[in-house]
């Protein structure tokens, strides 16, 4: 800030005759005098909106060179825009045509200027030129030239506006690398990168970057630890001098953000193993929602950008930006972005000839590990090991020197390999997450029926150090020749130099070189083979990496082929709705929010189904489901955030290839598995979320409703998934010590105790007391005893198991010595 003072005592005098003298006296100042005179006028404009001479006059000065200073024009900036604004934001945009001009000259003749402020004002006239296009076009053109000028650089200095302070990224950035910062070349390759406010670079933009990269010393090492910097930026309130920002946390500020993304090009010219892990690293900690979940991603344009960057790499780089490309959906729920992901993935896959499936499959990461699915990491007398085992369990164990095996690091390796051993856990953890990267993957060609020819099925999947330990836990199904026909089920086995595929009657199919190979999905299976693989897979005892075998179906109901377009089979529940968005934005599900705001009461959520992987993206029939949800008014909150939301119809739409237009479906065209698999997903919301499944419901005073839906879910008939809880538990209870106070019925799991007998309903898990169907409250974490009893899926805390754990408990009612659960059964 500069102190100015006002011409001596006449321009008041002037403006209060009139506009010729107020024209005689600027005539009669020099340069610095009408400088003076045209900050003074802009302060009284920035005051009153009707000062209609002074406009005029700034309008005049506006087209003169009168030697303005940086400080200057930054003062007349400050005047208009951020804490210290001396003209509110309604009157700016009131009198835009008169303050803006003479500070664009300002900026222009200074050569120098606040640039995170000018282009606020470029998208107010953006904004404004709706209005009067030609006027504010003009300033906006303006404006466009002087954000496209590069910043003059001092040798030995570091621009301003190059990682600028109003954000913790650029000041922590300037700390840690000052001394690289300023190395010569290094300020005009910044300069360039933070011209790129666009999410895709210009050929002219990248030739450009090549060459001042190429000049710039240590110029690689730079766009490195700038980039590793953003990727590890917590989000932060920014100080943003847009006054109609919404001050939401972000990474960086619109001018942090143009250099990044401008870094995120330049990268590309890099010739470096870090350079798309990096990128990709940057794209998911960008795009990951705020406070790490939503749509609210912590950067969009850093994500955009980021994903488009990894959609350029081909060569050798493409199979790991794929990878990068196909993690990303998991944790980024953004639409933009993820319509940015999609694009990217099938420019990657089109330059090289494969689809995005057949890429990402190709360039699994082995992580070390060996054949045998294990990585032995030599710390002195001891040794890591890293394994990955059937059904996809991920572990570290280190091994002494006489041989025995120890679960956790012995005190030697933790005190005199401290650095080595973080490495190793740090592998650990990046291992952990491709296991659960390939074992989505996996699940997304059961869902979409992917067919893979022999030497591929063998090479990416059952002889894949990682993806095997998944893949070879899973039941394919083998089929010879092209046409399909003749599938035969079974779990790959090694036969002689081959595989073969077991049967559950002790057979085995060999994998001939010929032979095509599917993921088995109980959908395609007769009834018989089902329940034949699902005892098998019980008295074997062993898991799967998802639901497969005991995986539920959903065929078309008479009820849905009386409707005929749209699916009511779900439609009436009542859901709590927080917990539904999370798991509908797991699922991959993507809609508005429900809340008391515009828009919200009711949403439509959307899910493409996966297409099959072998299927290139501008052939076949693509399909998506459309689910609807409604508000549930329970009265305005004070964040304005849902809590209940009600469950409508689900419809289905398909279009040609990736690029046709969506089009209403009916049920009887939509493919078996595509409808099976997204009634499976909404199925899903209702059991978990629903209110009927919250034992605490009927306890909540005067606050509860519902009450009537809450009784008829909780005790009703049983969904598809309920229905595979009961054949399962049908297996599992005559092998437990409870096996003789047990029995089935069809909606209950009776349970025979010493005090009172109790029904346990296997949808909801909720429990009825005999003689007088009394509801039992029994809260979930006070049901952890389940014996030694193995479940072939929900063995970590889901239904299945709380049914269990709660007959477990009731079968030896007089040993319970929680009174919250006693005082309950007494009392009758």
């Amino acid at each position: 800030m500069v102190g100015i003072t006002e011409p001596g005592g006449g321009l008041d005098e002037a403006l209060a005759e009139g506009p010729e003298a107020v024209g005689e006296l600027i005539g009669s100042l020099d340069a610095t005098g009408r400088r003076e005179a045209a900050l003074a006028l802009h302060r009284r404009v920035c005051g009153r909106s009707d000062e209609g001479t002074a406009k005029a006059v700034l309008a005049v000065l506006a087209g003169q060179e009168l030697g303005w200073s940086v400080a200057e024009a930054d003062l007349l900036l400050a005047r208009l825009l951020g804490k210290d604004a001396e003209v509110a934001p309604h009157e700016l945009r009131k009198s835009f045509l008169a303050l803006v001009p003479i500070v664009l000259a300002a900026a222009d003749e200074a050569g120098d200027f606040d640039r995170p402020r000018v282009r606020v004002l470029r998208g107010m006239a953006e904004y404004l030129r709706v209005h009067r296009q030609d006027e504010f076009s003009l300033l906006r053109d303006r404006m466009d030239v002087l954000l496209r000028r590069e910043a003059p650089v001092d040798e030995g200095l570091l621009p301003r506006h190059l990682l600028d302070g109003n954000d913790d990224y650029g000041p922590a950035m300037r700390a840690a690398h000052a001394e690289l910062l300023v190395r010569p070349g290094v300020p005009e390759l910044l300069a360039h990168c933070a011209l790129m406010d666009r999410p895709r670079a210009t050929r002219a933009w990248r030739k450009e970057s090549a060459a001042r990269l190429a000049r710039a010393e240590a110029g690689a090492e730079v766009v490195r630890r700038l980039l590793e910097g953003i990727a590890a930026q917590p989000e932060h309130r920014v100080d943003d001098p847009d006054p109609y920002g919404m001050g939401v946390p972000t990474l960086a500020d619109r001018a942090n953000t143009s250099l990044v993304r401008g870094l995120s090009w330049a990268a590309l010219d890099v010739d470096a193993d870090w350079v798309v892990p990096l990128v990709g690293a940057v794209a998911l900690h960008a795009g990951t929602g705020i406070g790490g979940s939503g749509g609210f991603c912590r950067s969009q344009p850093l994500a955009t950008t980021a994903v488009a960057v990894l959609g350029e790499c081909g060569g050798a780089r493409a199979e790991e930006a794929v990878q990068w490309l196909g993690r990303l959906p998991k944790k980024v729920r953004n639409r933009t972005v993820g319509k940015g992901i999609v694009k990217a993935l099938e420019a990657v896959a089109a330059r090289s000839g494969l689809t995005p499936s057949m890429l990402r499959e190709r360039g699994v990461a082995t992580l070390g590990l060996g054949g045998r699915g294990v990585r032995e990491v030599p710390l002195g007398a001891y040794t890591a090991e890293l394994s990955v085992r059937e059904p996809g369990t991920v572990a570290l164990s280190f091994r002494g020197p006489e041989g025995r095996l120890l679960k956790a690091a012995p005190k030697e390796v933790r005190e005199a390999r401290a650095e080595e051993l973080k490495e190793v856990r740090a592998t650990l953890k990046e291992l952990k997450g491709l296991v659960a990267a390939e074992r989505s993957r996996l699940e997304e060609h059961l869902v979409a029926g992917t067919v893979w020819p022999a030497e591929d099925w063998q090479r990416y999947y059952v002889d894949h150090p990682v993806t095997g330990a998944l893949a070879r836990a899973l039941l394919w199904e083998v089929t010879e020749g092209a046409a399909d026909g003749g599938w035969t089920a079974g779990v790959p086995e090694r036969a002689g130099g081959g595989w073969a595929l077991a049967g559950h009657d002790g057979t085995a199919r060999p994998v001939g070189p010929g032979a095509r190979l599917r993921l088995w999905h109980p959908l395609r299976a007769g009834g018989e083979e089902v329940a034949e693989w699902r005892t098998a897979l019980a008295e074997r005892e062993e898991r799967q990496p998802f639901k497969q075998v005991f995986r539920e179906v959903y065929p078309l109901t008479p009820a849905e082929l009386a409707t005929g377009s749209y699916s009511n089979r779900f439609a009436g529940h009542v859901l709590r709705y927080g917990q539904a968005r999370a798991l509908m934005a797991e699922r991959g599900w993507t809609g508005n929010h429900l809340g008391y705001f515009s828009d919200g009461w009711s949403s439509e959520l959307v899910k493409e189904l996966p297409a099959p992987g072998e299927l290139p993206a501008g052939e076949g029939t693509r399909w998506r489901a459309r689910f609807f949800v409604e508000l549930v008014d329970e009265g305005a909150r004070g964040d304005g955030v849902a809590r209940l939301c009600s469950t409508d119809q689900v419809r289905f739409e398909r279009r040609a290839g990736a690029r046709g237009a969506w089009a209403a479906a009916a049920l009887t065209d939509v493919p078996a598995l595509v409808l099976s698999e997204a009634l499976r997903d909404v199925d899903l919301f209702v059991g978990v979320a629903s209110i009927g499944a919250d034992p605490r419901w009927r306890d909540r005073g005067e606050d509860r409703a519902y009450d009537g839906y809450w009784e008829s879910w909780s005790f009703g008939e049983l969904t598809e998934s309920a229905l595979i809880r009961r054949e399962t538990l049908s297996r599992l209870l005559p092998r437990t010590r409870i096996a003789d106070r047990v029995e089935l019925t069809d909606r209950f799991l009776r349970v025979r105790g010493e005090l009172r007998a109790y029904r346990i309903h296997l949808g909801s898990g909720n429990v009825l007391m005999e003689p007088d169907d009394t509801y039992l409250c029994v809260v979930e974490d006070r049901v952890r005893d389940r014996g030694k009893v193995f479940l072939p899926f929900e063995e970590d805390g889901g239904l299945l198991s709380v049914i269990l754990s709660k007959a477990l408990l009731l079968a030896a009612d007089d040993r319970i010595t929680d009174t919250t659960i006693t005082s309950q059964i007494r009392r009758g």
